[in-house]
């Protein structure tokens, strides 16, 4: 499943309008006939300012301050018909709905630009997104994957949370972590953590080398940020999934350890003495244990963050996320993927509290490299 952005279409607004602006017309023409057709001791016009209103809802400044401008010509109309323009009450009724209509033109006009300026803001969030999370193939040699990403923050495309994968000798390699906090130090310290990983693609590094060149790599970064936190660390599981071997090899950094999912029911690849979190201390390769655990073909192994078990319901309880996964027994890693994403947003009722990063892989059975 990949992070998908609604596009903009230009055709269907301005439809939409050109249909809509036939009410405000209708408005003005039904106001100043029934207005000239009442006693003059009845005043109708003041009703007009609700056209200019009612476009500024669904139309531009510029066609607003048309329609606003056709008010007031009816209810110039109006005050001509009824005793002359020169009456005080005639003369209030126009001055206010000019100021009106100005006013609602304006407001538009401040509305669109500031719409502008968020579609720019972001349209920069999606190309930092794609820069800093590459979309994961969906066939790496043998292996199917599916990922997702949701951010906790409304506007927001991207957080603290990582994954990207590179292709090793007869296998892929994975990395799936959670930055310590959030904002724009948490971004910096992802990307620097993810475009660490990429550089080691073309070394194939054994996975203790590579977790120590990463270690070093997120410990220098927060050593010279320009907001250095002394408690900014980042969970990560470094894994190597072979396209014909029938085990999975990981390094965990204190992350969320993954789930197999097989015909056996719900593994849990816990490891007997985590490595630290990275960026705590400089490491060495000795300081990480490789440790492999079964994974063979047709089962499913889940890669998260921790923003999927500590999503919280109305009532405060964590989401159950291995009773789900036991009670949907959902082999294919899309429709996992797509399941989880939308059980989450439902169980958290669309607001989560942290970010939240999903890779599933599995090695259909009989699949060859490609």
């Amino acid at each position: 499943m990949r992070v998908r952005h609604r596009r903009h279409r230009s055709g269907r607004p301005w439809r939409l309008s050109h249909g809509l602006i036939a009410l405000p017309l209708a408005l003005i023409a039904a106001v100043t006939v029934l207005d000239l057709t009442s006693p003059t001791t009845i005043h109708l016009g003041p009703f007009l300012v609700a056209a200019p209103a009612l476009t500024a809802s669904f139309a531009g400044p510029a066609l607003t301050g048309a329609i606003g401008a056709l008010a007031v010509a009816a209810q110039i109309l109006i005050g001509f018909l009824h005793g002359g323009i020169a009456t005080s009450n005639h003369q209030a009724q126009i001055a206010a709905l000019v100021i009106i209509s100005v006013l609602v033109t304006v407001f538009r006009y401040v509305r669109d630009r500031h719409q502008r300026q968020l579609s720019r803001v972001r349209t920069v969030a999606v190309a930092a997104q794609q820069v800093l999370l590459w979309p994961l193939p969906r066939r790496s040699g043998a292996l199917r994957i599916e990922s997702a990403y949701i951010s906790a923050e409304a506007e927001a495309e991207i957080g603290g949370d990582l994954y990207a994968a590179v292709p090793v000798p007869g296998g892929t390699r994975l990395v799936i972590g959670d930055v310590r906090g959030k904002g724009l130090t948490a971004i910096g310290e992802a990307a620097a953590l993810v475009g660490a990983f990429r550089g080691t693609a073309y070394q194939h590094l054994a996975l203790p080398a590579a977790v120590a060149h990463l270690g070093n790599a997120v410990h220098w970064n927060m050593a010279h940020a320009p907001e250095e936190d002394p408690e900014s660390f980042v969970t990560a599981l470094v894994l190597d999934v072979y396209d014909d071997g029938p085990c999975v090899e990981l390094v965990n950094c204190g992350h969320p350890p993954p789930l197999v999912l097989g015909s056996g029911g719900i593994r849990s690849l816990e490891v007997a003495e985590p490595a630290v979190p990275l960026g705590l201390t400089a490491p060495a390769e000795a300081d990480y244990k490789v440790e492999s655990f079964a994974f063979g073909p047709g089962e499913v192994l889940l890669l998260y963050t921790d923003g999927v078990i500590e999503t919280r319901d109305r009532s405060g309880a964590f989401y159950p996320l291995t009773e789900r996964l036991a009670e949907w027994n959902e082999p294919d890693p899309a429709a996992l993927i797509r399941r989880l994403h939308h059980d989450l947003l439902r169980y958290a009722d669309g607001n989560l509290g942290d970010d939240v990063a999903m890779v599933a892989i599995t090695r259909p059975p009989g699949a060859g490299p490609r």
